[in-house]
């Protein structure tokens, strides 16, 4: 039980991720078990701002962990990100009773919740992308259902590659991240993958690899691209005018953010959620859950905010070994 329970708050901030439904109703059902009532926000730091938020009960969240996107829909704020935004949404939290918020987002969303526990309401973060990309957690939620989809629909142009005899170069998502092209590449066989934690060299990385493995007999070619290496199209074209192989640009775009969780991320999500409210009901706040060697668990927002993410670099090197 929690002591003095009386209200809890959730939100989701930022780009919408597989999973953050199961987080969600996680968050929703162990505060109920707990005597909290429950207010969903809506459309993120904006739903505090206007007021746009909804009681909660059990049945709220029925059907949900198997559904993509956010029920509670998402949005960014710029009157948020202002120091009397962070205090009309902290003074309608005190209007409603909120003893703590759980926010589900990225590091913007984090931010965020590090300025409202600033303005005296707890906040707990919990990280949704599908980019990987928190450096406190080595995993987020949302990132193996969108791997999985990028790894269907390479399957699928795969086929047309190998009836043409063409190369396919396909960027998936990864600004500042090149996990999801990492390790997708790997498990579609591609010849040649693109990340921006390390430079590239196109007539090294890819020309030359290309021309070596069309001499051993294979006669198409996957490439997979992180969004934040960019130039997908005119690589394609720089390919197939120094190799002379046809040569197609597909950019996957947001149906990689979409569709519906799988098995791991909605149990990590669980788990999250309800590490979350356990977080609140002890009046232990300004804080992230994460995961890290595989357990689940939590730290301070701001520590959390200054960790420098590590790149795989033995799974990298395990990448360039086997794309040939």
């Amino acid at each position: 039980m929690c002591d003095n329970a009386n209200s809890i708050a959730v939100l989701t901030s930022g780009g919408d991720a597989p999973g953050m439904n199961a987080a969600v109703r996680a968050v929703v059902r162990s505060a109920i078990n707990r005597n909290l009532q429950v207010y969903g926000v809506k459309r993120g730091y904006n739903g505090l701002l206007n007021g746009d938020v909804i009681q909660m009960n059990l049945r709220s969240v029925s059907d949900i962990i198997n559904r993509g996107g956010t029920v509670l829909y998402t949005a960014r704020s710029e009157e948020y990100n202002t120091p009397e935004g962070v205090k009309k949404a902290a003074d309608y939290c005190r209007s409603l009773g909120v003893k703590g918020v759980v926010v589900i987002g990225g590091d913007g969303s984090f931010r965020g919740a590090r300025d409202l526990s600033g303005a005296g309401i707890p906040c707990v973060g919990i990280p949704g992308t599908i980019d990987n990309d928190i450096a406190c957690s080595e995993y987020t939620i949302g990132f193996d259902t969108a791997m999985n989809t990028v790894l269907e629909n390479v399957d699928k142009i795969r086929d047309t590659a190998q009836s043409h005899d063409r190369c396919s170069v396909v960027e998936v998502m990864g600004r500042r991240c090149g996990d999801i092209a990492l390790q997708t590449g790997i498990a579609c066989g591609a010849t040649s993958i693109l990340v921006p934690e390390k430079p590239h060299d196109l007539d090294s990385m890819v020309i030359d690899k290309i021309i070596k493995t069309k001499a051993t007999g294979k006669k198409h070619f996957i490439v997979v691209v992180a969004e934040g290496v960019g130039g997908t199209s005119e690589i394609a074209k720089y390919i197939e005018e120094k190799t002379g192989i046809e040569s197609r640009a597909t950019i996957l775009g947001h149906v990689q953010r979409g569709g519906c969780p799988t098995l791991r991320d909605r149990v990590v999500a669980s788990a999250m959620g309800h590490h979350a409210v356990d977080l609140i009901c002890n009046n232990i706040g300004t804080r992230v859950v994460a995961m890290q060697k595989g357990n689940i668990v939590d730290l301070d927002i701001s520590e959390a905010l200054s960790m420098k993410r590590v790149f795989d670099e033995e799974l990298y090197n395990i990448a360039m070994d086997v794309s040939i």
